[in-house]
């Protein structure tokens, strides 16, 4: 085979692969669609719905008794969505995502109602195929609360020695003496037992059972069958009180919105990029661009393949995915262009390229994958969803970077393009003195540092808080309700009068009975939002139904959340622990890869600096940009990437002071391995702006708080990894040897 047909046949087979990749992410495959994009299960943010966590009010409850909980919880909302989720939070809370449902308050108001277990004669009740029991409630003999506990077990039938799979009934004192007299009473009956309308069992009465425990046998085949109805008896009074701590009320239409707005983002751009990348590294470009788009695709798959919910910053993390995506392939085209300056030819430049390169890519990628497993560890909700497509993204991109960009550059080169012009070629670059400038970076950071110090405490003069905390670290409740177009009140370009502000606050006010309220727009969006403190879930339905009448807005356009100042609290120390968790990660990986800990602790204060930045951006917009949830996928996403730009640089003085030799200037190699990764520091941080730049522009609000601190935090971690990593490193390299000669003298 010669060469001109092993490339066609290797760029073939990428496309091949792509394009199946894409057909299976567009269509799916088999019956069910399975890897279909459309399949991709969508949180309440996308789909909307209803989301509650429910603490209990007993100390330390036992596994058991959450067990049951989270059981029955389930079975009462499976019949609502198909989606519907229950799942236990920590100790002592479970947490209902009922996604995709047409009213959303009447599920709420169903989640807070307790289930009912009772006892009734199967002659007093009319059951159908389908379990489902109708009987005069006047006919009811006793309830689940006289049930003590129930549990799954195995006994001897009398008659055969074989051992039959049973359910151990135990009643409480005063259920014994109640179930006695009316087993006394109906020997040689039926006793249906009816949970939530639905039959469980209906065992005939062979005799009185008078010393409070009965054993119901027959018809369980498995043990399993008999460990279903034992739980399912035992919630049937549930032993713990819940009281509502945190619920989300999503409508239907404001979740379609966000997801369009943020997927046409998505695609312009992937577009600017795809453009950038084919203008700045020519043929390179174009394999990158093709490997994106099998990225692109790919990730699709696994979202469905993997059954990750999808949230709307789940959204964002893909997005930004994107776009440092070609981050590997900026740091290989530089690579091959340093190698092509000195006049290798272009099969030996690749090669030698991404040997060079594989290094700073690993390292760069590991340290980002450490802050996303840290924001899924102690995120909850959309944050966790952020960090899986966060993490999905980040071994994608290095899969596609490593092998499929160079398996289509071997490709190209193979039919011929093999011109180092079609590559392009290093240009020689005059060194910049960056250590000797490091006073004026002192003085740049200095200032930010005081802004944002000052922005603190303006701040807290003004409001008597330092951030403009939103309802996830201040609780209380949130009502969002966007009107429709025409409505009095609002301006040509969707913002609000004052007076209609002033109106709509009232309404709220008077809905829910509270005395005060504050309000805030969305600029353009005709979306007013007001928050009070804690609703309850009745207060909840009647603000929805009198602004529904009174503005004509429907209920899929009303957006309400519920967060007790516990939950709230935990949250702001969550987003504190995350950070330093995830730089002392961070400092202990990079200590061990470069066997230096001046690498590691510059590294830790160059992204410090960045998340100074980044506060600063939330202190100085806090009339704009609240501080929520996606405060800690944020700060964790610049720490990450402030990382990866760093360790490029890191990665470049290593090898650099190896070859040099122990004698060589350390200032010298410092300045000389910023300049050769300059392109690449610049260039990377283009490709990531793009992406989160058309966030912020097309975005809808929620993405848009996310995204304007993470445009600041792109342009700190660009200038930290550039004008400060390096430079500190070389100052504390150079103290920790005088300190060590100190000590050997």
């Amino acid at each position: 085979m010669n060469s001109k047909v092993k490339g066609i046949l290797q760029i073939l087979l990428i496309l091949l692969v792509t394009a199946a990749l894409g057909a299976v992410a567009y269509v799916g495959v088999g019956e069910g669609h399975w890897g279909s994009a459309k399949n991709i299960r969508l949180g309440l943010d996308l789909a909307g719905g209803v989301s509650v966590t429910y603490e209990a009010t007993k100390d330390n409850p036992t596994a058991q008794e959450m067990s049951d909980t989270v059981y029955k919880m389930q079975k009462r909302v499976e019949n609502e969505s198909t989606e519907a989720s229950v799942y236990q939070e920590g100790k002592n809370r479970v947490t209902v995502d009922v996604p995709d449902v047409d009213d959303p308050q009447a599920v709420l108001d169903k989640l807070g109602k307790a289930g009912a277990l009772e006892f009734v004669l199967y002659t007093d009740c009319t059951i159908t195929d389908d379990k489902t029991a109708t009987y005069d409630k006047d006919k009811v003999l006793m309830d689940g609360s006289m049930i003590s506990t129930a549990e799954a077990t195995t006994q001897q039938k009398s008659a055969t020695g074989l051992s039959e799979n049973v359910v151990k009934i135990t009643f409480t004192g005063k259920g014994a003496k109640k179930f006695g007299k009316i087993t006394s009473e109906h020997v040689g009956e039926q006793l249906a037992m009816i949970y939530d309308g639905k039959e469980v069992s209906s065992p005939n009465i062979e005799s009185a059972i008078t010393d409070g425990v009965a054993i119901v046998s027959g018809n369980f085949e498995k043990f399993s069958d008999a460990e279903e109805m034992a739980s399912t008896l035992r919630i049937g009074a549930l032993p713990l009180e819940l009281k509502n701590i945190r619920s989300n009320i999503v409508g239907a239409k404001l979740g379609v919105t966000s997801l369009e707005t943020s997927l046409w983002a998505g695609v312009v751009g992937f577009i600017l990029v795809i453009i950038f990348m084919i203008v700045m590294y020519r043929v390179p470009g174009v394999a990158a661009s093709l490997a994106l788009v099998l990225y692109v695709a790919a990730t699709l798959f696994a979202l469905n393949g993997l059954g990750v919910t999808l949230t709307l910053p789940g959204i964002a993390g893909v997005i930004l995915a994107i776009g440092m995506a070609v981050d590997a392939n900026c740091i290989i085209f530089t690579r091959i262009r340093e190698e092509l300056a000195t006049g290798k030819t272009v099969r030996s430049s690749i090669k030698i390229g991404f040997e060079k390169a594989l290094s700073a890519i690993i390292d760069g990628n590991v340290t980002t994958l450490i802050a996303a497993v840290v924001l899924y560890i102690k995120g909850s909700g959309t944050v966790m969803g952020f960090a899986q497509t966060l993490a999905i993204g980040i071994i994608l991109s290095m899969f596609t970077a490593i092998f499929v960009t160079r398996c289509l550059l071997y490709g190209f080169v193979e039919i011929g393009l093999d011109s180092a012009s079609l590559f392009g070629v290093q240009k020689e670059r005059k060194t910049i003195n960056f250590v000797g400038n490091s006073k004026k970076y002192i003085v740049i950071s200095g200032v930010l540092f005081l802004l944002c110090i000052g922005g603190l405490i303006a701040n807290k003069v003004r409001t008597g808080q330092i951030l403009n905390y939103s309802l996830d670290f201040m609780g209380g409740s949130s009502t969002s309700v966007t009107f429709e177009e025409g409505t009095n009140g609002f301006d040509g370009s969707g913002n609000a009068s004052d007076e209609f502000k002033n109106e709509v606050t009232e309404a709220v006010k008077a809905s829910a009975g509270v005395g005060d309220a504050e309000i805030s727009d969305v600029a353009g969006e005709r979306t007013l939002i007001v928050r009070t403190t804690d609703l309850t879930e009745d207060q909840q339905k009647q603000v929805v139904a009198d602004l529904g009448s009174k503005y004509n807005v429907t209920k899929d356009n009303i957006e309400i959340e519920t967060i007790s100042a516990s939950v709230s609290n935990e949250m702001k120390s969550d987003a504190i622990v995350a950070v330093v968790i995830a730089a002392i990660c961070m400092l202990i990986y990079i200590w061990i890869r470069f066997k230096n800990l001046a690498f590691g602790a510059s590294s830790v204060l160059a992204l410090i600096h960045d998340v100074i930045v980044v506060l600063m951006v939330y202190a100085v917009g806090s009339a704009f940009i609240s501080v929520g949830s996606t405060f800690i996928a944020c700060m964790l996403t610049i720490v990450g990437y402030s990382i990866n730009a760093t360790i490029v640089v890191f990665d470049r003085v290593r090898e650099n002071r190896k070859a040099a030799g122990s004698r060589a200037d350390v200032a010298q190699i410092v300045n000389d391995s910023i300049t050769q990764t300059l392109g690449r520091s610049i260039n990377t941080s283009i490709t990531t702006l793009i992406m989160v730049l058309v966030l912020a522009i097309m975005g809808v609000d929620a993405v848009r708080q996310f995204a304007i601190p993470l445009i600041a935090g792109i342009i700190s971690g660009c200038y930290s990894s550039v004008c400060l990593a390096g430079t500190v490193w070389f100052f504390m390299n150079k103290k920790m040897k005088k300190r060590a000669k100190t000590d050997k003298a």
